[in-house]
């Protein structure tokens, strides 16, 4: 449901060069680079999602490093796109990154990100089955919120739609774009129960700023 809306947005990226916080496996790096962007860097702060990414990249220009998001920064004009996928929602001080984001995009940069969508992350009834009905509650009390995942418990940072466009706006970028990432009929080969299903609550925001 994410990535269609993120590959809308960012739309060619012939010749850019691109940077990808919290690249996972850098999947959406492989597509970038056959689509065309001049040069690839994913950064993931874990060594097991790195060498994942690696291997995903191997036979490109991509190419993966080891660093947390919190901790990067780099020169003036190194970026032309920022895109991070699902993971700044994992970061507590989330205008540190995006002023960092700011400083290293080229004059007219980009960023696309996409995080939980905020009425996931304020409640969970933690019972680990499938959803039937949301609660929304504690929305406007930002912060941790200790979540069940994948098998262990993570921590994400609860913010609003406001917060996120805020901080945006406050780093420096003028918003180009904000997507609720609405499920589309052929993603479901034909599943119509569970596409019901995820047309009731938003799951994914999806946020772009041009560097102003």
């Amino acid at each position: 449901m994410e990535e269609p809306a993120l590959l809308d947005v960012m739309g060619k990226v012939t010749g850019l060069r691109v940077l990808d916080l919290g690249c996972g496996d850098a999947a959406i790096g492989r597509t970038l680079l056959n689509a065309g962007c001049s040069s690839y860097l994913g950064l993931d702060g874990s060594a097991v999602m790195v060498e994942a990414a690696s291997e995903t990249l191997q036979g490109t220009c991509g190419r993966a490093e080891q660093v947390d998001m919190e901790d990067f920064a780099a020169p003036p004009s190194s970026f032309d796109l920022i895109v991070s996928r699902l993971a700044l929602h994992y970061v507590e001080d989330f205008a540190a990154v995006l002023m960092a984001c700011h400083a290293c995009l080229s004059p007219g940069g980009r960023i696309v990100f996409s995080v939980v969508h905020p009425v996931l992350s304020s409640y969970d009834a933690g019972t680990g089955e499938p959803r039937t009905n949301w609660i929304v509650d504690d929305y406007f009390l930002k912060g941790p919120r200790q979540r069940s995942w994948l098998g262990g418990s993570v921590t994400w940072f609860h913010r609003t739609v406001e917060d996120y466009v805020d901080a945006l706006v406050n780093a420096g970028f003028a918003l180009s774009a904000l997507r609720e990432c609405a499920p589309r009929e052929e993603r479901f080969d034909g599943d119509l129960a569970e596409m019901a299903r995820r047309r009731r609550v938003p799951l994914f925001l999806l946020l772009g700023g041009t560097r102003i």
